[in-house]
C-alpha cells in the first residue's frame, strides 16, 4: 500500500502521521508520479502548524516539492510518458510515495541533474531565480544582503549572485554556518548572533550599504534590514522563519531613503506555464554548468518527517534537506 504523511489537526512535528494512502488514477490533464525524493522546506511547517491555512482544509498532506517518475499520464497529456523523470513545485501533497498532480506543473529533469538534486532545489532554486533575476534584477557591481545564508535558498543565492557579478553579503547564526555560507559564493558572512549585522554591513560597504536585502527571517531581522539599504534600495521579504513582521507605518520607508518593499511568493512568479518552464530552465542551466552547487546536507526517510521538521525548526539543518519515500 502506498504511504503518505498526513496532518489531521494543526500542531507541532508530532502532528505528522505516517499512514496508508491511495493516490488514485490521473484524470484529464493530470499525471500519476511515483516520488524518488521529496524536498523539505520551512513553508511545510507553516501549513502543518496552521500559520498558513491549507487551501482544502484538513486532513492535509504537506509538501510542495518533489521529483520522481511518471507512472501514468491522463487524457490529453501527450508530452509525458511512463518512466519520464520529472520534478515540480506545486500545491500541497508531496509527502507521499505517489501522487496525482496537474501535468502542467511538471517539468522534465534534464541529463546532468539527479532526482535528489531536482527535489532539493525546485522550490529553493526557482525562489533564488525570481529573487535575483526578476524581483530585483541583480547586475554586476550590485551589493546584496541575504539573511539565512546557510539555508537552502541562501546557499543558492550566494552562488548565483556571484555568478551574476554581485558582491554578496550573508548572515548566519553560528560559526559553522558562517563557514558553510562562505564556501557558497558569499564575499562576506556575518554571524548575527555575535555581531551587529547592521554595523557590519556599514563597515563592509564603507557606508554605501546594499542595493537589495533578501530577508526570509522576518521578525528578528526587521527593521534592521531596512537600515542596510541605500536610498531607493529594495527590501524583499520572502519568508518569516522567526515569525511575521509586525504591522508598521509605511512612512518608515520614506524616512530611511524612499525604500521599496515587497513580499513576493514563488507561486505568483510561476503561475503561467511559460514562466515555470523559463524559471526551471534557468535553474537547471546554472546547476548543470557547475555555477551553482546544490548542497543536500540531510536525508530522512519519509516516515521520519516529524524528526526532520523538528530539526528544521530548531535550526539543526543547513542547506537542503530531502525525504526519501
Amino acid at each position: 500500500m502506498s504511504k503518505a504523511i498526513k496532518v489531521h489537526a494543526h500542531g507541532g512535528p508530532e502532528a505528522l502521521s505516517y499512514e496508508d494512502n491511495e493516490p488514485g488514477r490521473p484524470g484529464r490533464g493530470e499525471a500519476l508520479v511515483r516520488h524518488t525524493a521529496i524536498g523539505l522546506n520551512f513553508l511545510d511547517t507553516y501549513f502543518r502548524s496552521g500559520l498558513y491555512p491549507a487551501p482544502n482544509g484538513l486532513p492535509l498532506i504537506p509538501g510542495g516539492e518533489a521529483a520522481g517518475t511518471v507512472v501514468e499520464a491522463g487524457e490529453g497529456v501527450d508530452w509525458l510518458k511512463s518512466g519520464y523523470r520529472v520534478a515540480y513545485v506545486a500545491p500541497l501533497g508531496a509527502y507521499a510515495d505517489e501522487r496525482v498532480i496537474a501535468a502542467d506543473r511538471l517539468v522534465r529533469i534534464p541529463e546532468g541533474v539527479s532526482d535528489e538534486q531536482a527535489a532539493a532545489m525546485m522550490l529553493k532554486g526557482m525562489t533564488a531565480e525570481y529573487l535575483l533575476r526578476r524581483t530585483f534584477k541583480v547586475k554586476p557591481g550590485d551589493t546584496i544582503l541575504c539573511h539565512a545564508a546557510a539555508g537552502g535558498v541562501g546557499l543558492i543565492v550566494g552562488q548565483w549572485a556571484k555568478h551574476l557579478g554581485a558582491t554578496a553579503i550573508g548572515t548566519a547564526g553560528s560559526p559553522d554556518k558562517v563557514e558553510l555560507a562562505a564556501t557558497h559564493g558569499y564575499d562576506h558572512v556575518i554571524d548575527y548572533r555575535a555581531q551587529d549585522f547592521v554595523a557590519e554591513v556599514k563597515r563592509i560597504t564603507g557606508g554605501r550599504l546594499c542595493d537589495v536585502v533578501y530577508d526570509s527571517v522576518g521578525k528578528d531581522t526587521f527593521p534592521g534590514s531596512l537600515d542596510c539599504l541605500r536610498p531607493l534600495g529594495m527590501f524583499v521579504c520572502f519568508g518569516q522563519s522567526s515569525g511575521p513582521i509586525p504591522p508598521f507605518n509605511l512612512s518608515i520607508l520614506a524616512q530611511k531613503g524612499s525604500l521599496y518593499a515587497t513580499r513576493p511568493t514563488l507561486f505568483t512568479y510561476v503561475a503561467k506555464r511559460e514562466d515555470l518552464e523559463a524559471a526551471a530552465a534557468a535553474l537547471f542551466e546554472v546547476v548543470a554548468a557547475g555555477k551553482v552547487n546544490v548542497s543536500i546536507n540531510q536525508r530522512y526517510a519519509l516516515k521520519d518527517a516529524a524528526r526532520a521538521h523538528a530539526d528544521l525548526e530548531n535550526r539543526r539543518t543547513t542547506g537542503a534537506t530531502i525525504l526519501i519515500p
